[in-house]
């Protein structure tokens, strides 16, 4: 066994130790048959996370505008947030 790394022989006595080691470290499982891996076993946040991160990433014109954004940040377009919550009254 290696790091987050086991076998499915090993997984099956450590399965139900993993809710407790994802608190201490929350990264992903490997599980591997004849040394390739097979699967992963993930936190259930950070499957919640991907599986956001995918939804945003689908959406071509959410990802449109972020591009641009980022276009324009990187162009030193834009404002200040603190100038934009005044703006709006939020500040």
């Amino acid at each position: 066994m290696q790091g987050n790394t086991y076998s499915i022989s090993e997984i099956r006595e450590e399965i139900t130790r993993l809710p407790e080691r994802f608190a201490e470290d929350p990264e992903a499982v490997t599980v591997t048959r004849h040394g390739k891996p097979v699967m992963a076993i993930l936190p259930w946040a950070l499957y919640e996370s991907i599986m956001e991160t995918l939804e945003v990433m689908s959406d071509a014109e959410l990802m449109a505008s972020f591009r641009e954004g980022v276009k324009e940040l990187a162009e030193g377009k834009g404002e200040p947030l603190d100038d934009v919550l005044k703006e709006l009254g939020w500040e």
